[in-house]
């Protein structure tokens, strides 16, 4: 699968460098109804999401270099900027102001100071010294320079996950002042640059990336994931559009089967039915496929949440503590790159992987990840937030600190040995000690979509969103015909 080895590429740069009760409705599990409304969140549900809000807003607020924008990929591990980490900084300085965390104009202030520099930042098809090439950028930048880091590759993925925060700010910020008509301005130039039919490499699909050493990279979006906001996006450009055939040659790889009780499109790491959804409102709207299947995107990813927490309460591979309040399954940190044998079985462990399940493929050792059900909060809140709650509860500090949700856990890596790095808790297990942007993003983002509808209903008004849509044959809902 094209988008699971881009995952692994992601992850070969990395390394180089509460319970039960808490559910609001039982019958919801089972997919028979929709997700419950937040207005059916307990008090103390509600003061929880406020309080991981908060904590992960400020984890963006205060890693965030203040005068270039660049955002860490992980921290407290020292690290380079992470393009797409940058997007969700974007998306989350709006959130933080309707929650009072910092004014509006501090918000616009570092809003101008991260287009400003990622509009300046040097461009071009030299190997060094440039942030990007074409309007494009490259995945991970230099936190001091932010020039290309190493020889990671110009990301059309991590590009389009920046966008989405650009466009979000441009939307958000609509105020007369100089710092939000500059909000505006700028990123309309960072937008309307992108040389997307350059990266058309196989026509008509989208290359995943390209490196001035050796050119396209031999992967192409096709099969659904996370590149469904690379499409709406290029799609939309009204300066350098791709064909709409584009479209119709993604939906025709995707992979409809049915994964514990849920027929739906697989893919089977959640941040990919996390992640475009993150910026556009897909209820009630539908291309040509969905409108084959007789549901919506959303409910696909709904789809997707049920059968990971049904996978986990099933737990066929019998890790430890996985069941109802105790599942996700994404792309995060693990423990070590190591084979061993624990209650008399043979466990093979990962460091950062693409860990997912569905039906066609499975990638399971048992590292669980809050971004998982955090992120899929507005599919299946009923479930979603049980599932943030007991964790916390369960882990403790351990799991949940000053910025909320460290990256990852896994209760089964119990082992006397010293891990790739985190800690190893004697009799509980193996805990994260960073926190990464990609995965603190859809956190902070996905909740604000389930509770006010932020993102959601500022997007529904950017026009390159709007066309993008319609031009990959989306009608109906608040899109109309």
């Amino acid at each position: 699968m094209a988008d699971i080895r881009l995952v692994l590429q992601r992850s070969s740069a990395l390394l180089l460098v509460v319970i039960a009760s808490a559910c609001t409705s039982a019958t919801s599990i089972t997919g028979t109804t929709g997700p419950v409304p937040p207005s059916a969140l307990t008090t103390r549900q509600t003061a929880f999401l406020d309080t991981l809000e908060r904590r992960t807003f400020d984890w963006f607020w205060q890693q965030t270099d203040n005068n270039t924008g660049l955002t860490p990929d992980r921290w407290p591990t020292k690290s380079f900027s992470s393009v797409a980490a940058i997007g969700f900084a974007l998306t989350a300085y709006p959130v933080g102001v309707e929650r009072g965390y910092v004014t509006r104009g501090a918000a616009a202030t570092r809003t101008l100071n991260t287009l400003r520099f990622m509009y300046n930042a040097p461009q071009g098809p030299q190997p060094t010294n440039v942030t990007g090439y074409k309007g494009f950028f490259y995945h991970f930048l230099d936190m001091q320079t932010g020039y290309r880091f190493q020889q990671v590759e110009l990301s059309t993925i991590d590009t389009s996950l920046l966008l989405g925060g650009v466009l979000f700010c441009q939307s958000y910020f609509i105020g007369a002042d100089p710092t939000e008509n500059a909000i505006r301005a700028y990123a309309d130039s960072i937008y309307l640059r992108v040389d997307w039919p350059w990266a058309v490499h196989n026509a008509p699909l989208v290359s995943m990336g390209w490196h001035p050493e050796s050119g396209f990279i031999n992967s192409d979006w096709k099969g659904y994931d996370e590149g469904m906001i690379v499409y709406i996006l290029a799609l939309g450009s009204p300066t350098h559009p791709i064909d709409p055939a584009g479209w119709n040659a993604w939906t025709s790889t995707y992979v409809w089967m049915d994964f514990y009780g849920q027929p739906l499109v697989n893919f089977p790491p959640l941040f990919g039915h996390q992640y475009s959804h993150v910026w556009i409102d897909f209820r009630g709207i539908q291309d040509a496929y969905m409108r084959g299947k007789g549901i919506d995107y959303f409910e696909n990813s709904r789809r997707a949440t049920l059968s990971q927490r049904q996978y986990a309460i099933d737990n066929p591979a019998q890790w430890r503590d996985y069941g109802a309040n105790v599942w996700g399954l994404t792309a995060v940190d693990g423990p070590h790159d190591t084979t061993v044998v624990i209650d008399g079985k043979t466990r093979q462990f990962h460091t950062y992987t693409a860990r997912g399940v569905a039906a066609d493929y499975k990638m399971d050792d048992g590292t669980l990840a809050a971004t998982a059900p955090g992120g899929s909060v507005p599919f299946a809140p009923e479930i979603a937030v049980p599932a943030l709650i007991a964790i916390r509860e369960k882990y403790g500090d351990n799991l949940f600190t000053n910025y909320g949700f460290v990256d990852s856990y896994n209760p089964t890596f119990q082992l006397p040995i010293t891990p790739h790095h985190g800690k190893v808790v004697a009799g509980v297990g193996w805990f994260d000690t960073d926190y990464l942007g990609v995965d603190q993003g859809p956190i902070i983002a996905m909740i604000e979509n389930y509770r006010s509808d932020l993102i959601w209903k500022t997007m529904r008004k950017n026009p390159y969103i709007v066309a993008g849509l319609k031009k990959a044959g989306f009608t109906g809902g608040w899109l109309g015909n």
